[in-house]
């Protein structure tokens, strides 16, 4: 049995909002989870934005079990929440499940630089609530033999997958972005480089922000499959 300490309350709190956060959009979800060090990072894909989705957390303690010195698991999001125990910040992995495709096809963890474009965090929560607004008033106004799955899909598509100011990240990865939490003000004292951010490495966008990061394939690279980052 595998326990993970970490760093303090806050971190497991935090580490809980996001796990519960992926079982309102899949109750069946499925974490990657990767340790190393002081750093857990988890990976978590919300179906309803089709992108995926990384939490990290400090440790208390560098990860170790025998000999191993990395953890990399796919499991349960829900047993994994269960597990968590926020007094002691302290959490037990559970076992191993079979992982979706998604959990098999991250990103590169190095060579990131950023990119030019991105709007400040204000700005990027005003799109998303317009993008959100104008797609329940225009499906509203179908009339109801023109409210198919198809009609709703193709009118989000046009919606969601429109660019973020002028850079290359669809707006849907800025509004799974603060669906999960991570678009909420840094702390004052926050570092420049913590702040919000975009960064590319590759076929890859990754918008990093101080709560978390979603990361997704530049468009017309191919296979579509969305991934993203530790870093």
């Amino acid at each position: 049995m595998t326990v993970l300490h970490l760093a303090d309350a806050g971190e497991a709190a935090d580490l809980a909002a996001f796990l519960a956060r992926l079982i309102h959009y899949d109750r069946a979800a499925a974490v990657r989870l990767q340790a190393s060090g002081t750093a857990l990072a988890v990976f978590g894909r919300p179906p309803s934005f089709e992108v995926l989705a990384v939490r990290t957390a400090r440790l208390d303690k560098p990860y170790e079990n025998g000999i191993e010195a990395t953890l990399d698991v796919t499991v349960s999001a829900g047993e994994l929440l269960e597990s968590l125990d926020e007094p002691t910040a302290t959490v037990t992995v559970p076992g191993a499940v079979t992982g979706p495709p998604w959990a098999g096809v991250l990103p590169p963890r190095g060579g990131w630089q950023r990119e030019p474009g991105l709007p400040g965090p204000t700005a990027v929560r005003t799109m998303v609530a317009a993008a959100v607004a104008e797609f329940r008033s225009r499906t509203e106004e179908l009339a109801a033999e023109r409210r198919t799955r198809a009609e709703l899909d193709r009118i989000g598509r046009e919606i969601w997958s429109r660019p973020v100011g002028d850079t290359g990240l669809p707006v849907r990865a800025a509004h799974a972005a603060q669906s999960l939490g991570f678009l909420r003000p840094p702390r004052p004292d926050a570092a420049d480089e913590e702040r919000l951010g975009l960064y590319s490495s590759g076929a890859w966008l990754r918008l990093r922000t101080p709560y978390g990061s979603i990361a997704v394939r530049r468009a017309g690279t191919g296979s579509g499959a969305l991934g993203v980052s530790v870093r």
